[in-house]
């Protein structure tokens, strides 16, 4: 399963977000195909310092990364798109309008799987059909009150406490995506 983590520059947030996944599926990453791009990335530059120190902090990788400019054909070919706040969200979907059902801000994925009963998934055996389920139930389960809470801040030269703060939201919440997809997988 192809799985694209979304941000604007593909320096911060997204690179964080895939290189933290990979940690926390352990030996489960293998089957799955985890990247990253940008809205409005420059192709081939490195992960920003604080953003890197984080993903290293968190078990993460961020030396060989290096940011790409999301494209129709990234956004359209990845099985689930993950993105770090609404507005990245509204762009995949316009570059890639059939990603639509795959696409979800980071949070809002976390917080639909932790709002849905263990029965809602007794049936769904592989990666692809959670995202699925999690697509079809992710109107039964009540938004947040500030629609807000389902972006992740942009942390790109802020303080080292915004770093910190920001890792550890995506962290909590790919803990428990990392958990769903290991159980179908």
């Amino acid at each position: 399963m192809r799985i694209l983590f979304v941000c604007s520059g593909n320096i911060c947030r997204s690179p964080l977000g895939a290189q933290v996944l990979q940690e926390r599926l352990g030996s489960a990453a293998s089957v799955h195909l985890i990247e990253s791009a940008g809205t409005i990335a420059d192709d081939g530059a490195v992960m920003d310092g604080a953003a890197a120190a984080q993903s290293a902090r968190l078990g993460g990788h961020p030396d060989a990364h290096r940011s790409r400019y999301l494209t129709e054909q990234i956004a359209g070919s990845a099985d689930l798109v993950l993105t770090a706040e609404r507005s990245h969200r509204a762009a995949v979907v316009q570059l890639a309008p059939r990603a639509a059902k795959r696409t979800f801000t980071i949070k809002q994925f976390a917080r639909v799987l932790d709002g849905l009963e263990p029965s809602d998934l007794a049936d769904v055996h592989a990666p692809e059909a959670l995202v699925e389920r999690v697509a079809r139930l992710r109107g039964t389960v009540p938004p947040p009150a500030d629609p807000a809470d389902d972006d992740v801040d942009d942390p790109y030269r802020r303080s080292e406490s915004t770093h910190v703060r920001v890792a550890d939201e995506i962290d909590a919440a790919l803990t428990t995506i990392a958990d769903a997809l290991r159980a179908v997988s």
